[in-house]
């Protein structure tokens, strides 16, 4: 019994799983793996995911941009775009309708001069009109797209289009000069958006250039406005820094450190009654706004409960080369403690709560770290350095990163070699949802108990790939 108070206990979710005399110490927790679904896109393409050119370059911005886009989105401009490129791209990522933002009843069938309904561009077009991102009835869809009409949409779609019209002319000036912009180039408005552009950084200083050039915008150009219109939305990727990043640790540990266990009564009390019911062993609770947006194609989430463990391992992946994005998602993981195990010690990030039978249910406090890799090679990495320097083998192994499991966690919602694979069973109340995982083959029975549970919750499941260890320990393994 000495080995399982050094494993992850995220056996404990799979369902059903026979524990047995399993024991457990008072501050033990079990740790769980489930991607976030996959989300519909539009005519989403599958991405050819390309080694990303080194950090800080121009052409890093609008490649990173360029992946994205295709990956979320199915976004890929041609090399000669039209403005009826950019304006369907712009209202794909803001996901507007042809109503407008404050009442659909209010929609506009817009006139335009040299558009009409079941044109190519129509619908974007109209959508954009409609959510106050375009002005003008002359839409010049089928024109090359100018660097300074990508600026103009782009500064409205990004939500700057307000601030922009407070701009007094010294203001608008002094904004136009950083960029070199010369005195009277533009007028009015124009200018306005122009400086509000600029002083935003919708416009950042690799597009300066462009700018004082004026003339057609080139892909990357575009690519990067779209970019950074997806930022200011709150669209792209969400994290806490990369693994490369000097201040990385200190961010890590201040979102440990002002993470607390999760309540969501509403949507714990339905999972609470499948433990009591032993529909499942455990269960993970978290919340959908620390969702990361990475690119499927390159994520990887790996579960723990140790801070300190995962401070060294972002030193790990540092000194074997890799540099990856991180978001730190916080996780409360929730599983039957049996009497006979002894009082269980409470502390403020380890709670329970009594049965009837005399059981309790423990809550412990966790995370996921999800990692989107610069590439493929590097995602595939990740498993050779956990096994060397981070699973456990023996009680004696050693050197190993502190607080190392006999099962590690980690997995991917897109397939690996030689990654088994699992399922996932979710139930979603609002922005908060609830977690257990299964093997394949017990995945509809959970299901089903879930639904008559709650019927009207959201209630989802779906597959991902999962390392070996802890695949192995999922079917009875020791390691």
């Amino acid at each position: 019994m000495k080995k399982i108070t050094q494993i992850t206990l995220a056996a404990l979710l799979a369902a059903p799983v026979t524990l047995g005399s399993l024991s457990l110490p008072a501050s033990a927790s079990p740790a769980s793996a489930a991607p976030i679904a996959p989300k519909t896109t539009i005519n989403v393409k599958t991405p050819a995911v390309k080694e990303k050119a080194p950090a800080g370059s121009t052409e890093t911005a609008a490649a990173d941009f360029a992946q994205f886009l295709q990956a979320k989105y199915g976004i890929e401009l041609p090399k000669e775009t039209t403005k009826g490129d950019f304006i369907k791209a712009t209202a794909a990522i803001l996901e507007a309708s042809s109503a407008s933002t404050a009442d659909a009843d209010d929609a506009q069938t817009p006139a335009f001069s040299d558009l009409k309904p079941g044109d190519d561009a129509y619908d974007a077009a109209a959508a954009l009109f409609n959510n106050g991102v375009l002005s003008t009835t002359e839409v010049h869809a089928e024109e090359l797209l100018s660097i300074y009409s990508a600026v103009f949409i782009a500064v409205k779609a990004a939500g700057f289009k307000e601030l922009a019209y407070t701009y007094p002319a010294d203001k608008t000036a002094k904004a136009l000069a950083k960029a070199g912009i010369k005195p009277y180039r533009l007028q009015g408005q124009a200018e306005q958006e122009l400086a509000a552009a600029i002083d935003t950084g919708l416009v950042p200083e690799s597009l300066y250039p462009a700018i004082q050039r004026g003339g057609l915008a080139t892909t990357d150009a575009a690519n990067i406005l779209l970019g950074r219109v997806l930022v200011s939305q709150g669209k792209y990727k969400n994290e806490i820094g990369r693994s490369g990043d000097a201040d990385i640790y200190a961010k890590l540990n201040a979102a440990y450190r002002t993470a607390d266990l999760i309540e969501a009564p509403d949507l714990r009390k339905i999972v609470d009654q499948a433990l009591r019911e032993n529909l499942v062993t455990g269960y993970n609770l978290k919340d959908s706004r620390f969702d990361s947006n990475f690119i499927d194609q390159l994520t990887l989430t790996y579960g723990h409960d140790s801070i300190k463990h995962a401070v060294q391992l972002i030193g790990l992946l540092r000194s074997e080369g890799i540099n990856a994005h991180v978001q730190f998602q916080p996780k409360t993981s929730a599983f039957i403690y049996l009497k006979e195990w002894g009082e269980p010690k409470e502390t403020p990030d380890y709670k329970v709560t009594q049965i009837e039978n005399g059981n309790y249910i423990a809550y412990a406090k966790e995370y996921d770290i999800q990692f989107e890799f610069n590439n493929t090679s590097d995602k595939s990495r990740f498993n050779d350095i956990v096994l060397q320097y981070a699973k456990k083998n023996s009680s004696s192994q050693s050197p190993l990163i502190i607080n190392s499991w006999w099962q590690p966690l980690y997995y991917s919602p897109t397939a690996l070699a030689n990654y088994p694979v699992i399922t996932n069973n979710k139930i979603s109340l609002g922005h908060y949802y609830a977690q257990s995982f299964s093997l394949k083959e017990n995945a509809k029975s959970i299901q089903e108990g879930f639904r008559k549970l709650a019927p009207e919750a959201n209630i989802t499941s779906y597959n991902f790939w999962v390392d070996q260890p802890f695949f192995n320990y999922l079917n009875g393994g020791s390691e």
